[in-house]
């Protein structure tokens, strides 16, 4: 598994590295957004752990870059641990945000818990029906593609897990602590600023009027379900 490691406070970034390394990843070192891009493209990653200050270009323009081609796992590591900064991120496209100061086997363990929800899409699982099908939705488990009336819709592994989950479950209703359970594959401590996010950023790429929603459908008081789609 190959990380790219965008951080450029040295001593974190070597700690970082050389403890990744350790846990036998192939670790790449980006110290600036620009080298950052540019390492991206030139190679394939299993997942990008980012910090969001670093010069030259921002965290944030380093995301919305990778996004525009890729789903690969995005990791924010960022001292700004305030509910708007964790919200614009996870907004932007990233699948986790930890906060500075953090231990290495956090890390490891929200980096493990990541790549595993990937290589699970990739490999696909025999027991469970490889397009799902409901109504003008199709999603592909083989491919992690998402396509509404025929058109495709990017989505990050985040929001194509949550699809996934409801369209396998079309009549059963999920609470955040379910979806969080089975989407970020860890335990829930109350914090439901992640799903929200998620939630929105789904059904703005697949709702017709996010604003009311009838694929991602909310049941008051309790969370969410696959609506009627036609």
């Amino acid at each position: 598994m190959k990380i790219l490691l965008v951080e450029d406070d040295t001593e974190i970034s070597d700690m970082l590295r050389n403890f990744l390394i350790s846990e036998n990843f192939e670790v790449t070192a980006a110290f600036d957004g620009e080298s950052a891009c540019g390492e991206f493209f030139a190679d394939e990653y299993s997942l990008v752990l980012l910090d969001l200050m670093i010069p030259k270009k921002s965290g944030m323009e380093v995301m919305r870059s990778i996004r525009e081609k890729s789903t690969v796992p995005i990791i924010i590591l960022s001292a700004k641990d305030t509910d708007s900064d964790k919200t614009l991120g996870l907004g932007l496209g990233a699948d986790d945000y930890i906060t500075k100061p953090f231990s290495v086997t956090e890390v490891l363990a929200r980096i493990k818990a990541n790549i595993r929800r990937t290589t699970q899409y990739a490999a696909g699982n025999a027991r469970e029906e490889t397009v799902l099908k409901r109504g003008a939705l199709s999603l592909d488990i083989n491919d992690y593609s998402v396509l509404k009336k025929g058109e495709r819709k990017e989505l990050t592994a985040k929001e194509f897990e949550i699809l996934k989950l409801l369209m396998q479950n079309p009549k059963k209703v999920y609470t955040k602590e379910q979806i969080y359970s089975h989407v970020w594959n860890d335990a829930y401590f109350g914090d439901e600023n992640a799903v929200n996010v998620h939630i929105s950023r789904l059904r703005n790429k697949i709702e017709d009027n996010p604003r009311d929603p009838r694929i991602v459908v909310t049941v008051w008081g309790i969370g969410y379900r696959l609506g009627d789609v036609e």
